[in-house]
């Protein structure tokens, strides 16, 4: 077994793709419209779908929001150094809410960043 991906909904489907893709370095990897649903899929991630998790983007016409809620925590991402990561995401227009540094009672190095959606992505430093 292996995980395959994890889907989020989104309110701006195009915007999220943008923000995924541009800010975060992921590649869309394929979308599909599934108008008797009502309802669009888009896959996105760091590799092919075969040997990595990647992300699926569910967009339900019609919905421009959603609450995250309280029981979903977030995304977590390696990167090489949090630090550039952070500088990098802002550059491209990304929302920082927790800048780079040591973790609470721990030395790891992360950061946070939020999507359109407001969901949380932690960038954690490579090990």
């Amino acid at each position: 077994m292996r995980i395959l991906h994890t889907m989020l909904r989104v309110g701006d489907l195009d915007q999220s793709i943008q923000f995924y893709t541009e800010v975060l370095g992921m590649k869309l990897l394929r979308q599909k419209d599934y108008p008797d649903g009502k309802f669009t899929l888009a896959f996105l991630g760091y590799g092919e779908e075969n040997d990595n998790t990647v992300l699926e983007l569910t967009y339900n016409w019609g919905t421009d929001s959603y609450d995250p809620g309280s029981g979903f925590g977030h995304i977590a991402l390696e990167v090489d150094d949090v630090y550039t990561a952070t500088a990098e995401i802002k550059s491209r227009g990304g929302n920082i809410i927790r800048e780079a540094g040591p973790m609470n009672a721990g030395s790891t190095i992360i950061a946070f960043v939020t999507d359109p959606d407001g969901y949380q992505i932690e960038l954690i430093g490579k090990k």
